[in-house]
């Protein structure tokens, strides 16, 4: 159901699948085996909800847990094997407010300035514990800044970046196709900046898919590849969000950012700095791409600090 009306994607899927089957064998222990999903109530669910408290979940995996649910008993109700959804009537464990911090202006420019003079991936500061592969032992500075300029410069999501393909770009109009959630289709605007680091990279990526025997994949394939792109499948060219994340790691260690840097810590930095630069919250809802404009809204609790200085600067009883 979730993969056909609302596009889920298949890490959603088996998250979900997993949520389930625990329930499952909750109901099986209380009920019995056999037992209908008619027969289960909501106090069954806030029963399962509390024992996965004492097991030491958190608030966040209780409530995705209670999702799960949420949707299995939906997908019941539309098939006639329960005339309600029990769960429905359970509410959501209430979540703390975590504001992600972001990295300002001045030290995300700081980076990508040091990019372009040439900054490559470094392996110092990662950890020992750190997964090196392909991706995080090379250096390729022209793709690493491509996924630095679009992740900051456009607002996209780490898997809506690596699933761009080359025909995305849509140069006359400034602007690439993205595939959001549920995938849903938008245009996002191409800055200058990211579409200077795209022209300079493009060239690159065709010399290494032609010697690499697919040539057929230059105008139509995926945007990012791999370093090594001839190793392994010849379908496996396309970058897996996984390394992007290591990447942009690397870059931000290597910048002097800070080591929880990943890249929707970008998209954060994307709709914090164009709210505090007057942008209207409207627009940056239709650039992200969130449905809901509450969403958007979160940025509004990161500038706290703009609105403090424009009241100190300008109150008279603040002076």
């Amino acid at each position: 159901m979730m993969r056909d009306e609302r596009g889920a994607s298949e890490h959603t899927l088996r998250a979900y699948s997993r949520e389930v089957r625990g329930f499952a064998e909750f109901l099986t222990e209380t009920l019995g085996d056999g037992a209908a999903m008619s027969s289960v109530e909501h106090t069954h669910i806030r029963a399962y909800m509390a024992t996965l408290m004492d097991r030491g979940l958190t608030k966040a995996s209780v409530a995705r847990a209670l999702a799960a649910i949420r949707s299995w008993f939906k997908w019941a109700a539309k098939a006639g094997l329960v005339e309600s959804n029990p769960a429905l009537l359970v509410s959501t464990p209430k979540l703390p407010k975590h504001l992600p911090r972001v990295p300002s202006m001045e030290e995300v420019n700081r980076v990508l300035d040091s990019m372009g003079q040439g900054l490559g991936i470094r392996e110092q500061g990662l950890g020992k514990d750190t997964v090196r592969n392909d991706e995080t032992a090379g250096s390729w500075p022209e793709r690493e800044r491509v996924i630095f300029e679009l992740l900051y410069g456009c607002g996209i999501r780490n898997s809506e970046l690596v699933g761009l393909d080359v025909d995305a770009i849509y140069w006359r109009d400034d602007a690439i196709r993205v595939f959001g959630k549920g995938k849903k289709e938008r245009l996002v605007p191409l800055g200058d900046a990211a579409a200077e680091a795209v022209r300079a990279y493009l060239p690159l990526r065709q010399a290494k898919l032609e010697s690499a025997g697919l040539g057929k994949l230059v105008h139509e394939g995926p945007l990012l590849i791999r370093v090594r792109v001839g190793v392994g499948a010849k379908g496996a060219a396309r970058l897996t969000t996984r390394s992007v994340g290591r990447i942009v790691k690397s870059i931000a260690l290597s910048g002097g950012l800070a080591a929880d840097v990943h890249p929707h810590t970008l998209r954060h930095a994307f709709g914090t700095h164009m709210l505090e630069e007057g942008a209207d919250l409207r627009a940056i809802q239709e650039m992200l791409g969130h449905e809901r404009l509450s969403t958007t809204q979160r940025y509004t609790q990161l500038t706290v600090g703009q609105v403090q200085r424009v009241y100190d600067e300008t109150h008279p009883r603040a002076k």
